[in-house]
């Protein structure tokens, strides 16, 4: 059996995101950084895989009562829109579904957090 290569897109490692994408990112921020320890790419690839796991886990929750098994855009929208941690990506999000989450929808997922 063929083990799996650098560019198979199969990661062996503990880390699940790219390092040097993140470096590459982090660079990109401004002019003003020029050197990025070693550390700090898995520092920030940890961060992201908890960012994405939670944000991942909620919209799950909305998804199962709607009852479906599929994770759609909307699901993730609404998420967005009922959680206050992730207040910073409302923008982002499409103004449409804003209108769907209650009130007590929104209660409900703070006391769930």
């Amino acid at each position: 059996m063929r083990q799996a290569g650098i560019y198979s897109g199969i990661r062996s490692g503990p880390h699940a995101l790219p390092l040097a994408r993140i470096k590459k990112i982090m660079k990109q921020s401004g002019d003003d950084v020029k050197m990025i320890s070693g550390e700090a790419p898995i520092v920030f690839a940890k961060a992201c895989e908890l960012f994405i796991k939670e944000l991942t886990q909620k919209s799950w929750n909305v998804t199962i009562q709607g009852k479906r098994r599929i994770l759609h855009k909307d699901d993730v929208a609404s998420t967005v829109v009922s959680t206050d941690v992730f207040d910073f990506l409302a923008s982002l999000v499409s103004g449409d579904c804003s209108e769907q989450v209650s009130p007590v929808e929104k209660e409900v997922a703070i006391l769930e957090s």
